[in-house]
């Protein structure tokens, strides 16, 4: 069974409804907007804009049905992105579609469904975590899903890693992509007292080992893992933005000293290079070296973030850091 998303760290996307509203700055070159939106004209972006509701719904059942044959060749189960045209915690989706979603969610069982959010303040109140009846179905997390967060700067870091870990989930998961800043992983903010989740001084990502400093502890000494997993991408596409590759190693360092699988998903467009020349005036022509043949289009080397970079393309600059791929996924 093959997968139908070359997305690196899924295996399927389901899509249960599109269209969403920008919010961070994440945003200002959404692909999804860019193609459904912008070029198809299928939806119509922002608030107050009704969302599409599509007709694939059919897909994750056939994927749940399928599961021994995918495992029997890769041993592990089927990894469903929910949403990358969307949110599924956008608060102006009909909360009926929501609710639909969950119950596919619950009707498959052997997949394990990857919910990404930029809206992880309305998670709680639309899983209904206010309701007795909710807190004890959804309890420490439905273990066929894992919660994460899209995060693109140290702002949004510390506004909302602290929403994630008080969160109830089977896997938590950072998504900082696009990259647009250094982010540490450690913060001397206070997680909110007045949530029954975990509570801890500051945060930072790792396994409750009682070696990291990383533990989250619960009443009744239970205790969560924190953050399972760190995915790290650079922007692709029109006006995209690079990344310096200082932020990715420093990222990549965190996880490593916490013992956190790191996925390093693209450079985007723009491949940090050295060229033959120190000599900037603006933006001018270079011999890139290591880059072998290049289009004569694309021998420009851009300066940024204090170093150079070559707009090379999503495919043409890949995914090597420092000098291997990184494809960390959790247990």
């Amino acid at each position: 069974m093959s997968a139908n998303t070359k997305i690196e760290w899924a295996d399927h996307t389901f899509n249960p409804w599109i269209g969403c509203t920008k919010i961070s700055p994440g945003c200002d070159n959404c692909y999804a907007k860019a193609d459904f939106d912008d070029r198809r004209h299928r939806v119509v972006w922002g608030a107050g804009q009704p969302r599409s509701r599509t007709k694939t719904w059919g897909g994750p059942v056939t994927w749940n049905k399928n599961h021994a044959v995918f495992f029997a060749e890769h041993g592990r189960r089927q990894r469903v992105f929910c949403a990358s045209l969307a949110d599924v915690f956008d608060n102006e989706v009909d909360p009926a579609w929501r609710s639909d979603l969950f119950t596919l969610i619950s009707s498959t069982p052997n997949l394990d469904w990857l919910l990404l959010t930029k809206r992880i303040g309305n998670v709680k109140h639309m899983l209904g975590l206010n309701s007795k009846h909710y807190r004890h179905e959804w309890g420490s997390g439905w273990p066929n899903v894992w919660l994460g967060i899209s995060v693109v700067n140290q702002e949004e870091a510390d506004r909302d890693i602290p929403k994630l870990l008080t969160t109830h989930a089977a896997k938590r998961f950072l998504s900082i992509e696009p990259m647009l800043g250094p982010i540490s992983l450690t913060s001397k903010g206070n997680i909110p007292a007045d949530d029954e989740g975990p509570h801890r001084i500051g945060y930072m990502v790792g396994p409750d080992d009682g070696k990291s400093g990383l533990s989250v502890t619960r009443a009744g000494a239970l205790k969560d893992s924190g953050i399972d997993w760190v995915i790290c991408g650079g922007e692709s596409g029109p006006n995209a933005r690079p990344m310096h590759p200082d932020w990715v190693r420093g990222l990549r360092d965190q996880c490593e000293a916490a013992g956190v699988p790191f996925l390093f998903k693209q450079w985007g467009e723009f491949l940090p290079v050295e060229t033959d020349s120190a000599d900037y005036e603006g933006q001018r022509v270079y011999a890139l070296e290591g880059c072998g043949e290049l289009p004569e289009r694309r021998h420009q080397v851009m300066w940024a973030h204090g170093r150079e970079f070559a707009p090379l393309g999503k495919k043409a600059a890949g995914r090597m850091f420092d000098d291997r791929t990184w494809d960390g996924f959790p247990a």
